[in-house]
């Protein structure tokens, strides 16, 4: 019997999110996973458009499922031999700017994860987010506790507890300096001519958020001006270390 290159290679079996997928060629679709086990993971699915009896999941955008795949070490490119649908979030979908949101944070997850690099924390991080967006009225805070939080997580977190210059507590407002990775005090000089100023109740926020679960943080309370202020910081700071845009984040 002949063997293909994917039946020598490990099967593994894990959970995740669906991030993207697209139609290859005429009867199969590329996917990107976010796993549990194994970080982002990109799959073929060979004959899914062909014969959807074949898988138990359409691999639609943020589902979860179930999957097994032949690990490939000549690619990162991996044959998914079975995908079956777990959650389908379905009252996202029923909602347009819900449904961007959850889109914005796959997009923000892709940009900044590399390929199969394990994070367990990232990976329930997505799926808090997705089940809070199902329920809670207040989008603009969800996305923004997920802004910090993978942030976070992924290592890229803005110095915030004290001047990045001589490392005193700031006190009141600050300047937010992108070159510098964080806030700069009013007494330390500065040929940086492109800052952002940041109010005491904003930095608290972000911090707040660092220091505590999913539940604590998106039940603290945020003002209109805090909100407008974590807007465009958080969106800068992004656009700045990833050097490029999010394209869903000018739909919010």
């Amino acid at each position: 019997m002949r063997t293909t290159k994917y039946q020598t290679k490990m099967i593994i079996k894990t959970e995740g999110i669906v991030l993207k997928s697209f139609d290859f060629r005429e009867t199969s679709r590329i996917a990107t996973f976010f796993t549990k086990d194994h970080g982002k993971v990109k799959g073929i699915l060979k004959g899914i458009r062909k014969d959807h009896k074949k898988f138990g999941s359409h691999i639609d955008r943020f589902t979860v499922n179930e999957i097994i795949y032949y690990h490939s070490s000549r690619s990162e490119l991996h044959l998914v031999s079975h995908c079956d649908l777990k959650q389908f979030f379905f009252p996202i979908r029923q909602d347009y700017k819900r449904s961007l949101a959850a889109n914005y944070a796959l997009e923000l997850v892709d940009a900044i994860m590399p390929v199969e690099q394990a994070n367990l924390e990232i990976y329930q991080l997505i799926l808090d987010y997705l089940t809070s967006l199902e329920t809670i009225r207040d989008i603009d805070k969800l996305v923004h506790v997920f802004q910090i939080k993978i942030l976070l997580l992924s290592g890229f977190s803005p110095h915030l507890d004290s001047c990045v210059k001589c490392n005193k507590k700031i006190l009141g407002q600050a300047r937010f300096i992108l070159s510098s990775g964080g806030l700069v005090c009013p007494n330390c000089p500065s040929t940086e001519t492109s800052f952002s100023l940041i109010s005491k109740g904003t930095v608290a926020s972000i911090l707040h958020i660092e220091r505590n679960n999913w539940a604590n943080s998106v039940s603290l309370g945020l003002t209109l001006t805090v909100k407008k202020e974590l807007k465009y910081t958080l969106n800068n700071f992004l656009t700045y270390h990833l050097e490029r845009k999010i394209k869903t984040a000018k739909y919010l």
